[in-house]
């Protein structure tokens, strides 16, 4: 049997996650920084602590 063939990995895709020098996600207030907030359609909630901030309509 011959060896399989090592597929190239993707890049990490770290420049969407920036625009203009600053960050595109806010940082969670309990956590602090470094802890960022996932985006949601209708909120934004940290995934380490829980803490959601609902979008106003």
């Amino acid at each position: 049997m011959g060896k399989k063939k090592v597929k190239p990995k993707k890049t990490p895709k770290i420049y969407s996650f920036y625009k203009e020098g600053k960050t595109e996600k806010q940082t969670c207030p309990k956590c602090g920084s470094g802890v960022f907030m996932a985006g949601h359609k209708d909120r934004q909630s940290c995934g380490k602590c829980g803490y959601t901030l609902f979008s106003k309509k």
